[in-house]
């Protein structure tokens, strides 16, 4: 047997930086004072934008073939969908608890683990979906008769945030796996931000919606979302990635829902109850649990 090797710190540091930057960007969307589609959309359209001029300054683009182009549609489009949803979500429930309900994510991936590439899943899986359903119903299950519809479709949204995120994530991993897309990590977000910027200003279009940006505040937090959530959380998190234990990464991307909630309450004053914190560690928990995989053994 070998020795476990050391986990790097300056990937912990970036990984957890990265999730705490990441947990900024539902804040964002509700600062920007704009709808959720327009809010959406410049993510987007200014994420990409920086992106683009990060990679030409660096002399890292490379063309993209139109057959790469174009398999990267469907995960550009659900991102879309995802981000329409979330959005919306962030305004009729909160910052907080949108993003919570949209990291239910990882119970769908596992279960499409499960059906699509036959992987196994055990007694931790099970226990932490327990857990995290146990922790979503304090959340939002105890009052739900009382909660007016917006609210309520709110909750929805959140939970369909994560169904689309997830076909997001497969379709992403797949076309990379299978060699469909070859493009490195910060091309490949660079170019799906392009696609999912031109499905929301489809969108837009063809519901009348404007583009108008209201004032200097809300351009101001539409930067911010875009730099912070699209570009800088985003890099630092594929670099840090490929160098931790999948069960460090999924405890570190914790920080993104747990921070949003945090920041729901001190930023937005979210009336909270003792029973909301423990509902939201539960689901944390069971989030985490039912994300960890065991490592490999070393030989």
């Amino acid at each position: 047997m070998t020795a476990t090797p050391a986990v790097p710190r300056d990937a912990v540091w970036q990984m957890g930086a990265g999730a705490a930057l990441i947990s900024t960007t539902s804040i964002f969307v509700r600062l920007a004072d704009v709808g959720p589609n327009v809010s959406a959309f410049y993510r987007m359209l200014f994420g990409a934008v920086m992106l683009l001029a990060g990679l030409l300054v660096l002399r890292q683009w490379r063309p993209v073939k139109l057959r790469e182009a174009g398999w990267l549609l469907l995960p550009g489009v659900a991102f879309a969908v995802d981000l329409m949803l979330w959005h919306r979500s962030i305004h009729q429930v909160g910052p907080g608890l949108a993003t919570l309900l949209g990291n239910f994510q990882v119970f769908l991936m596992a279960l499409a683990g499960v059906l699509i590439y036959r992987e196994r899943i055990g007694a931790a899986f099970a226990a932490g979906t327990a857990l995290a359903l146990v922790g979503l119903y304090l959340l939002v299950g105890l009052d739900w008769s009382r909660f007016g519809a917006e609210y309520r479709q709110g909750v929805v949204f959140g939970l369909l945030t994560g169904v689309a995120y997830a076909v997001y994530l497969l379709t992403t991993r797949h076309l990379q796996r299978s060699g469909q897309v070859t493009l490195a990590p910060a091309q490949l977000i660079c170019v799906t931000s392009w696609i999912c910027a031109g499905v929301l200003g489809t969108s837009m279009l063809a519901n009348g919606e404007s583009f108008a940006i209201p004032d200097l505040g809300s351009l101001g937090a539409l930067l911010g979302l875009a730099f912070f959530g699209q570009v800088l959380g985003w890099i630092l998190l594929v670099r840090a990635m490929p160098r931790l234990p999948a069960s460090l990464v999924g405890l570190l991307l914790l920080l993104q829902p747990g921070l949003s909630f945090v920041f729901d309450v001190i930023v937005f004053a979210r009336p909270t109850r003792g029973m909301d914190w423990l509902g939201v560690g539960l689901s944390l928990l069971g989030i985490f649990i039912g994300s960890w995989r065991p490592a490999s053994p070393r030989t």
